[in-house]
């Protein structure tokens, strides 16, 4: 009886792990189909592949940010502590 009690709680954590993950990709389908819905044939099947991988789509808004952010970076090597926060916020703020 102990061990069948042992092997429930053991259990129990990853039933709902897996629900969890069943309803992220339920909804990350739904959204995807509607995103589909003018799409057919191939079109719709290459759509829908990258729609529901896992690759975070990146802005060009985002992309301009971390080009900065390495820029800045590199720029700030030789600076520590304060110094390089007050560098970096000026850095990040020009535009």
């Amino acid at each position: 009886m102990k061990k069948l009690a042992a092997a429930l709680m053991l259990a129990v954590p990853f039933a709902f792990t897996n629900v969890h993950a069943a309803t992220e990709q339920q909804n990350k389908m739904a959204t995807c189909n509607k995103e589909a819905a003018d799409k057919k044939g191939d079109e719709r099947k290459a759509f829908m592949k990258e729609c529901l991988s896992n690759k975070p789509k990146v802005s060009e808004a985002q992309k301009a940010q971390q080009e900065k952010m390495k820029t800045c970076n590199a720029e700030a090597k030789d600076k520590k502590g304060d110094e390089r926060k007050k560098f970096m916020s000026e850095c990040l703020k020009k535009g």
